[in-house]
């Protein structure tokens, strides 16, 4: 009983492991670069519908 409890804790800690590598080093960048690219696009002044 003790082996399958020390195995389910590794794996739920190496599943978090994981998780938290994916959100560091996948989505908190892609997050940065597609705020800073939506805060450099440029604006425009007259909407297209208003012509």
């Amino acid at each position: 009983m003790y082996t399958l409890g020390f195995a389910l804790f590794l794996l739920v800690g190496l599943m978090a492991l994981w998780m938290l590598v994916f959100v560091l080093g996948v989505a908190v960048p892609m997050w940065l670069t597609l705020g800073a690219m939506h805060m450099l696009r440029p604006k425009r002044l007259v909407d297209e519908n208003e012509k």
